[in-house]
């Protein structure tokens, strides 16, 4: 039975059927990818199941009670002045004391009785273990500061904390438009094993396929306003879809040959017409409307020609970059080299952005040298979007960089056939920037920077809300592009194809570069993990004595050993409950961060003290 379902389904947006009749379900447990190209309607076929849009026809069916929760690629906030009133719903009597609780706990003036009296009630619902949940959840997606105003927040920070909600809510279906945009690598891999738990129902619409093959077992692409359903990974339906196409290749060349004769057989007919022949002219037209509908196949071609690059293109030299206390950037040098393909790693806030902003002169160093060679030519795709004003034409927004772009090839190209490369039609064109998709301003945006000729192409987050052929063809793209590529993704997929090289950020201002791709670094650190706790291991398997051993005395030093370790281990056990009772009292991220480290540094050390006493007690 389906958990929510459409019937005879249909919407348009400016003026354009979207889709029609279309009938869609989700049973419990079912983990499904929505797919499509950009402007196809999957951002308006969430909204509408998740019960944020109206459809223009047909109807969305529920199952009794269940609860929906949606993730949109722009959240709102509605009446929601702060953080915490965003979280904590009103009509949820657990969220609201464990709110009570920790706006108490963070009162250094607070009333023992009330904090105490709290506490008895957290304990009578048995609700500690959601207050840690909501904590872990809060704390992994970087918000802290849960008075905080949502006006303030950036578009990053609203992203996650509309996620955050959802995840807490825990609702009977999840709906998730582009969950994984504004997350750091870490945090994506945090949210496919939280999304994998249990029998969770999902829909979601992502770029990241990575994360599509890891939560999904479904793919149903929206394609012509149709819905086609595999079963499987992204691979499998990449196998289906290309013999899908190969068979629809061979009916449409069935089709054209049938529409020739047909045509023949049309221009024959006399003005006097039978039924017979009626039939056969509506079959004509039907056909003839298939077959032009079929033919729209566009191939995005990316092929720019790039300025000619010198031997010196971009020197750094012992940079430091901090902004108020936090260090972002220390001592770090390098000299980039003609072919230099580099990926920026690491979580959110670490100093990724502001070093494309040192490279490319928006911000200055407070220490170091930056030295940029004459002839290299930037290309910057920022992050932040598309800045145009709402009413341009499309085409406008091309022409105001260029009128003409020189290809690979020698070709020289217009405007108006630049974007009809880039799978902009003419009515599309002559549009208004206001009437195109999340996805198409992005497409856009990058096609502004590319027809610049770069030979130093910076893309920070290009995947952001483009469709994935987009992105197999930009892939394609960059594979062959001779100049410098410098990448910031959280798309793994896309670090892993496109670098061969990392610098990676740890947010306390050391940069360290590494010789290889995302799964190359990733692989060494897991070997690494593993080598240590074999080490540890290795350490607490006890050594059966030999019976020299047991028979010998101890020395006096060893005795005087065995004293200090029985006292010092209570007083680090002593450490360790109070370091614990700290951890679950503050919300700060960097403070859980360095208790969390001090924690682990404390067992270590009584494992170490603790597998000792034990070995001099044996001759006690």
């Amino acid at each position: 039975m389906n958990i929510v379902s459409t019937e005879r389904l249909g919407h348009s947006y400016h003026d354009r059927w979207l889709f029609k009749n279309l009938h869609f379900g989700l049973q419990k447990g079912d983990r499904v990818a929505l797919v499509g190209a950009n402007g196809t309607g999957k951002s308006s076929l969430l909204s509408i199941l998740a019960g944020q849009l109206d459809p223009l026809e047909g109807i969305v069916a529920k199952e009794k009670g269940a609860r929906i929760g949606f993730l949109s690629q722009d959240p709102t906030f509605n009446a929601f002045k702060s953080i915490n009133d965003f979280i904590y719903s009103t009509d949820n009597q657990q969220q609201q004391l464990i709110r009570a609780y920790e706006e108490l706990v963070s009162d250094p003036d607070a009333d023992p009785r009330k904090l105490a009296s709290l506490s008895d009630q957290i304990s009578a619902i048995d609700a500690w273990e959601y207050e840690h949940n909501i904590k872990s959840i809060l704390t992994r997606l970087q918000i802290t500061d849960f008075s905080q105003a949502i006006d303030t927040l950036s578009g990053g920070q609203k992203k996650r904390l509309a996620l955050a909600k959802l995840l807490i809510d825990e609702p009977d279906v999840y709906i998730l438009d582009e969950p994984t945009n504004h997350l750091d690598i870490e945090t994506i891999e945090w949210l496919e094993k939280l999304l994998t738990m249990g029998q969770k129902t999902v829909l979601l619409v992502t770029h990241d396929r990575y994360f599509l093959d890891a939560v999904c077992t479904e793919i149903r692409e929206l394609d012509k306003g149709r819905i086609t359903a595999y079963s499987g990974n992204y691979r499998y339906y990449l196998e289906k879809k290309a013999e899908r196409e190969e068979a629809e290749q061979v009916l449409l060349e069935r089709n054209r040959n049938l529409l020739r004769r047909e045509l023949e057989w049309m221009r024959r007919q006399p003005q006097a017409r039978g039924t017979k022949s009626k039939a056969r002219i509506d079959a004509f037209y039907e056909l003839e409307e298939k077959t032009k509908t079929q033919g729209k196949q566009s191939d995005l071609q990316l092929s720019v020609k790039i300025s000619r690059q010198g031997s010196k293109i971009l020197e750094l030299e012992k940079i430091f970059k901090s902004f108020g206390n936090k260090l972002l950037i220390e001592n770090f040098s390098y000299v980039f080299k003609k072919g230099d393909r580099i990926g920026l790693a690491g979580r959110n806030g670490t100093g990724k952005s502001t070093f494309l902003n040192l490279i490319t002169s928006v911000e200055r160093p407070d220490a170091g040298n930056i030295e940029v060679g004459e002839t290299t030519v930037f290309g910057y795709y920022r992050q932040g979007g598309l800045v145009v004003q709402e009413e341009d034409r499309v085409i406008d927004v091309v022409k105001s960089v260029a009128e003409y772009i020189r290809m690979a090839n020698g070709d020289e190209l217009t405007a108006s056939q630049l974007l009809t490369l880039f799978l902009f039609p003419p009515e599309k064109q002559f549009g208004h920037v206001s009437k195109l998709s999340g996805g198409e301003r992005k497409r856009l945006q990058l096609m502004r920077v590319l027809i610049q000729n770069p030979n130093f192409l910076i893309l920070d987050e290009p995947a952001n809300d483009l469709d994935i052929d987009t992105l197999n063809i930009l892939e394609s793209f960059l594979l062959n592009y001779p100049g410098v590529l410098l990448l910031v993704s959280h798309d793994r997929y896309l670090l892993d194809r496109l670098t061969e090289q990392l610098f990676i950020f740890d947010g306390n201002g050391k940069v360290t570069i590494y010789n290889g791709n995302y799964a190359d670094y990733k692989e060494e650190q897991a070997a690494i993990a593993e080598a240590n706790k074999r080490k540890i291991e290795h350490r607490i398997i006890e050594t059966p004595p030999s019976q020299s051993d047991v028979k010998r005395k101890l020395t006096f030093r060893e005795r005087e050993e065995y004293k200090f370790l029985d006292e010092a281990i209570p007083k680090l056990e002593q450490e360790i409950s109070t370091q614990t009772l700290a951890l679950t009292n503050t919300t700060d991220h960097l403070l859980l961060t360095n208790i969390a480290t001090e924690i682990e540094r404390l067992n270590q050390e009584l494992d170490t003290k603790t597998e000792r006493w034990l070995e001099l007690g044996e001759y006690i």
